[in-house]
């Protein structure tokens, strides 16, 4: 039987260096979630690979194409969905083979990174030359019709 390979990755949890910081990456939300011991409630941050990628999830406003297009580690919240475009080719190596990803940051709730902790809990650990770190989290901003608002 002949399994496409595709099909198994799209339901590992990744432990890999983001953009911005350690993250657990999935295309199952549900993985994400269960990892982190996080509350359904909070929502997580879709990683795409392109700009392209993200029109196909939400209509990204004239008046603010050129910014997000242009960002650099920021998270753009849409009414209640949180995305971020990836620029970080390292990162984006990673993504581009599967277009868009869950993502959050690699802890427990609360809780500062330990990668003993989270070694138990992914699929598959992505390292590239930068290794794994915790670093400073991206920029968050609401986007509306007219205006951005920046939270962090």
């Amino acid at each position: 039987m002949l399994v496409h390979c595709k099909t198994i990755l799209d339901n590992y949890l990744f432990l890999a260096q983001s953009d911005t910081t350690v993250g657990l990456l999935s295309k199952d939300s549900g993985a994400v979630f269960r990892a982190k011991k996080r509350d359904k409630a909070k929502k997580l941050i879709i990683e795409v690979c392109s700009f392209n990628e993200l029109k196909k999830h939400v209509r990204v406003y004239e008046k603010h194409k050129r910014f997000i297009r242009r960002s650099k580690k920021n998270t753009f919240i849409y009414k209640d969905q949180a995305f971020r475009v990836v620029k970080d080719e390292a990162h984006l190596k990673f993504l581009k083979r599967f277009n868009f990803m869950y993502s959050s940051s690699a802890n427990i709730s609360g809780e500062d990174f330990d990668f003993v902790k989270m070694y138990d809990v992914v699929d598959a650990i992505y390292e590239d030359n930068r290794g794994l770190k915790q670093q400073t989290p991206s920029r968050i901003y609401r986007v509306f019709k007219n205006r951005l608002v920046r939270y962090r």
